[in-house]
Order: structure tokens, then C-alpha cells, then sequence
């Protein structure tokens, strides 16, 4: 996801996990730790087509990402869109 409204306009992030119908708490591994994601309004977002298996498997397997994942899940996501 790419945020569109607030500080962190421009910068992607993974959704870790979908609060309601409105709200996902997503984090990016760097500035927004998995400990301490950042509470989104869904529109304030850009969907990407994108779902990093890496973190969907470890998130399925023990409820948790590491922060090393989810930045090399933003980064690679990157890469193919400079491509």
C-alpha cells in the first residue's frame, strides 16, 4: 500500500492486518515497527496488487513479521516498480 494522506505521504507500507470495514494497521519495517503499526484510514491508501508471500506466510505461521521481512518486502516491491 502506498499512503496518500498524512506525514507519511509517498511512503509504502504492508497492511499487517485489517481492523474493520475502515481501518488497517500497516507498518513498513522501518519507521513503523511491527510492534508499533500505524492505524490507517483505508481510504487515506493506494492499493497495490502485490502480496509478499514472506510475510503472509510467516503472519499465517506465528502472528507475527519481522521487521527485516517486512522492509525487504517494501524494498523489493519497489525494485519492480522501477523496473
Amino acid at each position: 500500500m502506498q499512503v496518500n494522506k498524512g506525514r507519511d505521504t509517498g511512503v509504502y507500507a504492508v497492511v499487517i492486518h485489517r481492523l474493520d470495514e475502515k481501518f488497517v494497521l500497516i507498518a513498513d519495517g522501518e519507521n513503523r515497527k511491527f510492534d508499533r503499526p500505524k492505524k490507517k484510514n483505508i481510504h487515506h491508501l493506494t492499493s497495490c496488487d502485490y502480496v509478499s508471500p514472506e510475510v503472509q506466510n510467516s503472519i499465517s505461521e506465528t502472528g507475527r513479521v519481522t521487521n527485516g521481512k517486512l522492509r525487504h518486502a517494501v524494498q523489493t516491491f519497489v525494485s519492480t516498480l522501477q523496473d
